[in-house]
């Protein structure tokens, strides 16, 4: 297909909806670029933690924000690279510790301001595919291709105990989903950037859906041309 490096495809959606994996997918399938802004506030929760900073102090973890150089790289197999201040926390910024705390980083304005100028410059490069919470609303409203994915809590819990169980991690299926509940309620109700599909998006419920299906929805929109 096609390369179509003017096109921005921007793909929302809450916790465990599988906004990673079909991003991933469709920009394979495109050539894009594949950026992960959840990862971005990721590896700041990840800084912010090790520096024992107040998660509820909005100015201090502004600060963190306003000092990390935060890069996503292609490895040389394809895979996304996650680099805080040029150190390789791919895998670490995907633990159980850094999923409970993340949305109390994400809701500060400070840093979201720092990381939307961050992933709007990355976009600048054409040919994207991102993936978040509030990129269609926020960070590429003018994006041609907008997606919203949703699933059943229950769905998006068991989705992410087989990441964390394939990754070492042991944790209860009503820890889980009680813990992706509680990101719902923080992503959706802070005041900057909060989680809601745009008006134009796609909103996909892939619930009962496998990944290669959900891609199949996605390239056939961007071939309508949206």
């Amino acid at each position: 297909m096609d390369s179509r490096p003017n096109i921005a495809i921007a793909i929302d959606g809450p916790a465990g909806s599988g906004k990673s994996t079909v991003a991933k997918r469709v920009a394979e399938e495109l050539g894009f670029l594949y950026i992960d802004t959840g990862a971005m506030y990721r590896a700041i929760t990840l800084k912010a933690l090790r520096a024992g900073v107040d998660l509820d102090d909005m100015d201090a973890l502004g600060e963190v924000a306003a000092t990390a150089s935060v890069e996503l790289v292609a490895g040389p197999d394809r895979s996304l690279k996650v680099l805080l201040d040029q150190e390789d926390v791919t895998e670490e910024i995907r633990s159980p510790y850094i999923s409970r705390s993340v949305s109390l980083a994400a809701k500060v304005p400070e840093v979201r301001k720092r990381l939307v100028e961050l992933q709007q410059a990355m976009a600048k490069q054409g040919g994207v595919v991102m993936e978040g919470r509030d990129i269609g609303t926020v960070v590429l409203p003018d994006a041609q291709i907008k997606i919203y994915l949703i699933a059943s809590p229950g769905e998006r819990s068991r989705r992410r105990l087989k990441e964390l169980s394939a990754k070492g991690y042991q944790i209860d299926r009503r820890q889980m989903e009680a813990e992706i509940l509680e990101r719902d309620q923080l992503d959706t109700t802070r005041k900057m950037g909060p989680l809601t599909p745009a008006p134009d998006a796609l909103t996909i419920d892939c619930t009962y859906l496998s990944i290669e299906k959900v891609v199949e929805l996605i390239i056939d929109r961007v071939s309508a041309g949206g």
